[in-house]
């Protein structure tokens, strides 16, 4: 895993363990059955140098310095224990802690199982029985092998919580934008509907009072169904179906001079393509009443695919790739739908939406 998230364990921990192997050498130094002694005592302050530094280096910021570390104790540990033997076999399960700690992959594969083999030529050379070789041995390895997979599973689980953490927090950027798409959605479409009922009712207010009177009832109904739906929307539970989003449709599009066609052929489609469908018909009208300039328009849904066409004078911005068009593709996407849009040679817009069908 990146070194950058990977959350270091306490390394005085593992410093500790550097008791486990000098307590032999110790004894036997103090005793004089290590002769020199100042060979012994000088090899193994430096034996614990170099493990302590292999250590600090390991989880700090020099992590090659370990290697060279784990190196230097490997070379003292060997040559003594060739000269001295006795106490000093407890030092190769010590070196065996260090590259544990220190070395992961193939460097560690191959180095444990040598140290061992190399364990047991050591201390069989010394004259130790059979049980003790077995025993230094397979301490050597099983201390190093059992550190290594400590250490491994601790960055397993420092990886797993930087995980969880990166989903949270894409969990958080995509319901930040699942409700960006929502409300512009709900909001565009709204607000065109209001703006072309409200130049209406400044039309109507001086020779129609009645019909002013009525565009103005329709105003405020569709203002309240905007505050529903905005509510709806931030908390995730809006399912306007395809045939609520068609009489809306149908009703914008009478009200901005618009005639319109609809046309469905095919199944009834399931609840999340119809929910999908619903938001491209709602995207697509609200293009036509915005910028379209359009006296008809045309919505064909056959099966689980939605075409709507005007023979208006101005692009839709979605042909440009507007903020509309791209959240429809989103929502589309996550599903595995898609859509194209873009002008007809014969004059007009055409944008088009497919949802893979489900059974």
């Amino acid at each position: 895993m990146s070194e950058q998230n990977y959350e270091p364990p306490e390394p005085r921990a593992l410093i500790l363990l550097v008791l486990m192997g000098i307590t032999g050498v110790v004894w036997d130094t103090v005793d004089g059955t290590f002769q020199p002694a100042w060979l012994s005592w000088t090899g193994l302050l430096l034996a614990c140098a170099l493990y302590v530094t292999a250590v600090l280096s390991r989880f700090g910021s020099h992590p090659g310095r370990s290697r060279l570390a784990v190196a230097g104790m490997a070379v003292v540990v060997v040559l003594l224990g060739v000269h001295y033997g006795d106490g000093w076999h407890y030092m190769f399960i010590q070196l065996g802690a260090a590259i544990g700690i220190v070395l992961t992959g193939p460097p560690l594969r191959i180095s444990l199982p040598v140290l061992s083999l190399l364990t047991a030529a050591v201390t069989w050379w010394h004259g130790v029985g059979i049980q003790g070789v077995m025993a230094f041995s397979w301490s050597t390895f099983s201390v190093g092998a059992v550190l290594a997979l400590v250490l491994n599973l601790h960055a397993i689980i420092a990886e797993v919580r930087h995980t969880r953490q990166r989903l949270a927090e894409a969990a958080v950027a995509e319901e930040r934008l699942r409700f960006s798409r929502d409300l512009h959605d709900l909001l565009g479409h709204t607000l065109s509907v209001i703006v072309v009922k409200a130049e209406a009712v400044r039309r109507l207010v001086a020779r129609h009072p009645d019909q002013a009177a009525a565009q103005a009832a329709d105003i405020e109904a569709v203002g309240r169904q905007a505050l529903t739906e905005v509510r709806e929307a931030v908390t995730g539970y809006r399912s306007g179906g395809l045939a609520v989003e068609l009489d809306r449709a149908r009703e914008a599009l009478a009200a901005a001079g618009v005639s319109v066609v609809v046309r469905r052929t095919g199944p009834p489609l399931a609840a999340q393509a119809e929910a999908l469908l619903g938001w491209v018909v709602r995207e697509g009208v609200t293009n036509i009443i915005r910028h379209s300039g359009a006296s008809t328009a045309e919505i064909s849904l056959s099966g689980s695919s939605v075409t709507i066409r005007d023979n208006g004078l101005t692009a839709a911005p979605a042909a440009s790739g507007g903020s509309g068009l791209r959240g429809l593709s989103e929502r589309l996407a996550q599903a595995g739908g898609h859509i194209t849009a873009g002008p007809l040679t014969t004059g007009g817009f055409e944008l088009t939406a497919t949802f893979p069908p489900t059974d």
